[in-house]
């Protein structure tokens, strides 16, 4: 009776994990998607090319503004309850996405996508850590939530290809629509009810004031400078704004009674090393996606579709990787080696894509180097994700997911501006400027990660009980 119990437990726990990874590919997928469908979007309502870049900004903003403030209200409030509040807002702007007639109601509607995005992603990663306590179904389970991550990144670009090609850009939104209900039903009846600490725990009102506004004020800033330049009034006046909030909210924690963000969890050098690893190694990530598509299209001169389908081999070692060979590895050698030799493969992959020839071939050039990236991150990523949440306590799981993921959006930011910046192919259409900028960037990429590996190196420590178990 106790084996069968038992038995029943484990089934529902990894049925949960499918449902959280579910609703995170979902959220992933449409972060990338729209990329491939933008000229249409444009041609089809009217866009000019100034306004065109809100379609995307009006969602990466609210996302990357809200997520350490969802992922407190999951502790707060309980995670399930605010998980299902996202994925509902998710798919309904989603709805209301796909059926804009106006510039007005698409970008309107994306905002709500990014709230909604929001609020249901930053309370996964919290979740799943928390429905096991074998360290290998742990691993084994932050395996498949890095597959829905990195995954989704690989496969928006094909599938936004695929829908606008063969059907219409209104897809791109509704697709979501009966995944959301799916994983809506789905949690409902398989995610355990939380209560949540309560709001009287971290009812900080001032800091979440603080931290919204100056992470929104930042997004903007920086996914808005590369149009207006880092010069202008409008970056150097909100550039230092933001800084100034999120200062405040710094000092603001750390005297509160009740902290929206304890500073506690930073004494954790696991968390705080694996968030920097992060914030760099995601920093190089956006510039793999968006520079070998750029050179892929612009230089090799391959159509939108058959560019997504380039990367679909990332997604494909990805999830063998991480969903197979990550946990296997980290339970016998610990999360740290594990994470170091990620590192080192996709600064080998960078390398590879910092070569690349003027009049080069897909399968020649950037094949083999997507196949060590993809390799590499799949099982860094694991690995770098269970270092980081091993010392967070059950109380504090949801920040830290929060955490998580709004240094990946900080990180992916940052790092597209500077890498569009080393680029330096000022227009040019010729394809030995754009090859040449490309390459500079893929080289700094490495060296992001190449950073990235001396912080894994001197600030995270293996965990006593991940070896060899």
């Amino acid at each position: 009776m106790v084996t069968t119990q038992t038995n029943r437990s484990t089934l529902s726990a990894w049925l949960s994990v499918a449902v959280l990874c579910a609703g995170q590919l979902m959220i992933v997928i449409d972060q990338n998607i729209v990329n491939v469908a933008l000229p249409t979007v444009q041609h089809d309502l009217g866009f000019s090319s100034a306004n065109l870049v809100w379609v995307v900004n009006a969602y990466v903003i609210p996302f990357g503004g809200l997520l350490l403030l969802a992922g407190r209200l999951g502790d707060l409030l309980g995670r399930r309850s605010v998980f299902l509040t996202g994925i509902g807002l998710f798919s309904l702007a989603s709805l209301a996405c796909g059926l804009a007639t106006s510039q007005s109601m698409l970008i309107a509607f994306r905002l709500f996508q990014g709230v909604g995005g929001a609020i249901a992603s930053a309370c996964v990663l919290g979740m799943i850590v928390t429905l096991f306590t074998e360290q290998r179904d742990r691993a084994q389970a932050i395996g498949a939530f890095s597959f829905a991550s990195a995954g989704g990144g690989a496969l928006g670009p094909l599938l936004g290809g695929v829908f606008t090609a063969e059907v219409t850009w209104h897809w791109i939104f509704f697709v979501n629509v009966p995944i959301g209900a799916l994983v809506v039903v789905s949690a409902l009846r398989l995610l355990r009810k939380e209560t949540g600490l309560g709001l009287a725990q971290g009812a900080d009102y001032v800091g979440a004031l603080l931290v919204t506004a100056g992470l929104m004020l930042g997004v903007y800033t920086v996914v808005h400078a590369e149009q207006i330049g880092w010069g202008a009034v409008r970056t150097l006046v909100f550039g230092p704004l933001a800084i100034v909030l999120l200062v405040g909210f710094v000092l603001r924690e750390a005297t509160a009674a009740t902290p929206l963000l304890p500073l506690r969890i930073f004494r954790s050098r696991n968390l705080s090393g694996a968030n920097a690893v992060q914030f760099l190694m995601i920093a190089a990530m956006f510039g793999l996606l968006y520079f070998g598509t750029q050179y892929l299209q612009r230089v090799l001169h391959e159509d939108a579709l058959h560019a997504g389908l380039a990367f679909v081999p990332i997604a494909v070692v990805i999830a063998a990787v991480s969903l197979g060979l990550s946990a296997r590895l980290v339970t016998r050698f610990g999360g740290k080696p594990v994470l170091v030799t990620g590192l080192v493969l996709i600064v080998a992959a960078f390398a590879l894509l910092a070569r690349v020839p003027v009049h080069g071939t897909y399968p020649a050039d950037v094949l083999p180097a997507t196949l060590v990236m993809g390799l590499g991150f799949g099982v860094a990523m694991p690995a770098l994700t269970g270092l980081g949440m091993s010392d967070v306590a059950a109380e504090d799981s949801g920040v830290a997911s929060g955490l998580f993921n709004t240094t990946q959006q900080i990180g992916g930011a940052l790092g597209l501006t500077v890498l569009s910046a080393v680029a330096n192919t000022d227009g040019s259409a010729d394809p030995a400027a754009l090859t040449s900028g490309y390459r500079t960037a893929f080289a700094v990429a490495a060296g992001f990660v190449v950073v990235a590996i001396v912080v894994a190196l001197l600030v995270s420590q293996a965990k006593t009980t991940e070896a060899r178990q």
